[in-house]
């Protein structure tokens, strides 16, 4: 196995020590072995800092590790990458997705709209921007898979399209004309702490604007004292009190948080909120 020196020397991935170590965290957590997995997941970060498995969220979700602020740039655009183009068939099809069009439905009831400038964080395949399609003048979408992106790009719905991370994106976009809705379908369960997001939303939105956006949670004995935990399904969980909460910190008022499926986990449905805020 290659040392943390040699492999920071060498600056590559020792990969078969990490597909081996990855393989066994797996069964050992299959096994109930949630200790010896979480040594296996920490050697695998050793061997990979940048987490392209998702380790470390792994690790939290199995209560061996302290909970990250995100999932991680690298295992999201990992994780996305691998399943771009069987995207839509898992995730509507099978698991049952429609988030962007409950997206749709609440706006035309609660704010239509029109709207001048739509940005679509984490646009995926392009599902919200299909829905929204005739509600923004411009629609842009940004999304850190590649695979997703270029798959987006086929549909021809956006007019700009851009490779980031949302967090990121938001901080660094350099066109100064705000955005006056601001959608985030199936994002949320890839951050855990929300600050940063909706500070960043609130940075690019006109006054009046709306953000929309679903998350996903559990019941209260799951969270305890949290505000948002890592699921058993390595995504991020979150309190609709929480959300509230930070929205309101960050200068959006809460226009409707109703209860959805967001999509269905083993058979089962998967709990959630679909939220719309308007910026102060």
């Amino acid at each position: 196995m290659m040392t943390e020196t040699e492999q920071t020397m060498g600056g590559e991935i020792d990969e078969a020590a990490l597909a081996e170590a990855y393989n066994r965290a797996l069964t050992l957590e299959k096994a109930g072995d949630a200790t010896g997995a979480a040594v296996a997941y920490r050697e695998c970060l050793l061997l990979d800092p940048d987490d392209h498995g998702g380790a470390a969220i792994r690790l939290a979700g199995l209560g061996q590790g302290e909970t990250p602020a995100s999932a991680g740039d690298a295992y999201v655009a990992t994780l996305f990458d691998q399943h771009a183009d069987a995207f839509e068939d898992i995730l509507v099809r099978q698991l049952g997705y429609g988030v962007p069009a409950l997206i749709a439905e609440r706006l035309g009831e609660i704010a239509p709209g029109p709207y001048r400038r739509l940005l679509d964080l984490g646009c995926g395949t392009g599902l919200a921007g299909e829905a929204l399609a005739d509600r923004a003048e411009t629609l842009i979408g940004v999304d850190l898979s590649e695979g997703m992106i270029e798959n987006c790009f086929d549909k021809d719905v956006y007019d700009q399209l851009f490779i980031g991370e949302a967090v990121g994106f938001l901080e660094d976009f350099d066109e100064e004309e705000p955005f006056d809705l601001v959608v985030a379908a199936d994002v949320l369960p890839y951050l855990g702490d929300l600050d940063p997001l909706f500070a960043g939303a609130a940075q690019r939105m006109a006054s009046g604007g709306v953000l929309a956006f679903s998350t996903e949670t559990l019941s209260d004995e799951a969270f305890g004292a949290r505000d948002f935990m890592v699921g058993p399904h390595q995504r991020f969980h979150h309190r609709a009190s929480y959300v509230q909460d930070r929205l309101g910190a960050h200068g959006f008022d809460t226009l409707s948080c109703e209860d959805i499926t967001v999509r269905r986990q083993e058979g089962q449905p998967a709990p959630g909120h679909l939220i719309l805020a308007r910026r102060r």
